[in-house]
């Protein structure tokens, strides 16, 4: 006789798997973020240190209307650079609110560059452009679900 059994019961809770190459790659999409807002928040932290050094360092390009004193910006750039690195080793120690913290700082890290184009044009480019990739990278990445990490 053969013996009828029901095979067991999937998890209750639909959930969608992505291949493990894709997984592989948004986990190294959000690895490699954690190393650029590590590497970026060092960086901010040298541009802040240059900007309270002296004023003469960064060039100004025309007449904008949203004008500061570099010591200031000096000043910005040096705490939050120290804010920006440690998000990016929460990053990359799995932790959820390094991604939060992340995707926030990289947010506010563009509206920052931003203003800081009239001084560094081509380096607040670059900035802001990484900063868009760590979002992306840490937005769309999966692994931080209930209880996953890497």
């Amino acid at each position: 006789m053969s013996q009828n059994s029901t095979p067991p019961r999937p998890d209750s809770t639909p959930r969608a798997h992505k291949s493990d190459a894709g997984q592989a790659w948004a986990s190294g999409g959000t690895l490699f973020a954690g190393v650029l807002m590590l590497v970026t928040g060092i960086m901010n932290v040298f541009q802040g240190i240059a900007g309270i050094a002296e004023d003469d360092v960064y060039t100004r390009v025309g007449d904008y209307v949203f004008k500061f004193d570099l010591t200031t910006w000096g000043w910005i750039h040096l705490i939050f650079g120290i804010v920006v690195a440690v998000a990016g080793y929460g990053i990359l120690k799995g932790a959820e609110w390094g991604r939060v913290a992340g995707i926030s700082l990289a947010s506010l890290n563009v509206l920052l560059q931003f203003l800081f184009l009239p001084y560094q044009p081509w380096w607040a480019l670059f900035s802001m452009a990484i900063s868009i990739f760590v979002i992306w990278a840490l937005a769309t990445d999966d692994a931080y679900g209930p209880g996953e990490r890497y």
